[in-house]
């Protein structure tokens, strides 16, 4: 059975408008510094890039 506490959850905000549009989980064993994702805005109407933050809405 897998051991859990190596994953964390992360949101993940738009660089431009600043808006939470993704929720994703990490694992921060394995992974340093923060994730960044170029992921679609539905507030800007593009790809934009995408900074993990750990403050949830």
């Amino acid at each position: 059975m897998a051991k859990k506490g190596g994953r964390e959850i992360v949101a993940l905000v738009c660089s431009v408008c600043k808006s939470q549009n993704y929720m994703t989980e990490r694992n921060k064993l394995n992974m340093e510094g923060k994730l960044t994702l170029k992921k679609y805005c539905k507030r800007c109407k593009q790809q934009r890039l995408h900074k993990e933050t750990t403050k949830l809405k």
